[in-house]
């Protein structure tokens, strides 16, 4: 059997088990940076502030925006879509990709997080991380303070109702609401 000789950002891509190295930590930090600078930028500049955007982010589509402040591992492995809106405060563990399609509303405070960690207590304890994606389809609206769990696609023209914590997949046109979230009703 031979070495794996990838680089553990080689690993974060294939969603493998990785460790964070000084790779990771340096790209991480001027994500964080990127997401400052936007921050800045919205108060004083929008047009400014719509160039950082798009330069912290993997791709916007016209008329997206994201009130700041937000936070992100990444930003580069993150796309939003058209007309998207999202309200202050968001939280994007963005190891994994996360792909927000048009027309969504996500409500302040959400957390959309890809990073996953392992169970058995040695690897974690290793510091072992993974991550996978989070699909969020068109026309979606995410309520204040909903948390969406790694690996979740959320169907178009779904409702996730304020608070809920999204741990499986919810087809399109539904309403889920509560912890963890449940279909209550087609729309």
């Amino acid at each position: 059997m031979s070495e794996d000789t990838r680089s553990q950002y080689e690993r974060v891509l294939a969603g493998d088990w990785y460790e964070g190295d000084e790779e990771i930590a340096a790209m991480t930090r001027e994500a964080q940076a990127r997401a400052a600078r936007f921050g800045e930028l919205a108060l004083t500049d929008e047009a400014a502030a719509r160039v950082a955007l798009a330069d912290l982010l993997g791709s916007v589509g016209e008329g997206g925006w994201i009130r700041p402040p937000i936070y992100v591992d990444f930003g580069r492995h993150t796309h939003v879509g058209a007309r998207t809106f999202v309200n202050f405060g968001l939280v994007l563990l963005d190891v994994a990709p996360v792909h927000i399609g048009e027309d969504c509303q996500i409500g302040p405070n959400v957390q959309l997080l890809t990073p996953i960690h392992p169970l058995e207590a040695d690897p974690r304890r290793a510091k072992l991380e993974s991550a996978k994606p989070i699909t969020i389809g068109d026309n979606v609206w995410l309520g204040g303070g909903v948390i969406v769990c790694p690996g979740v696609t959320i169907g178009d023209n779904t409702v996730v109702g304020a608070g809920a914590v999204v741990t499986k997949d919810l087809p399109a046109n539904v309403l889920a609401v509560g912890n963890p979230a449940r279909v209550v009703r087609s729309i």
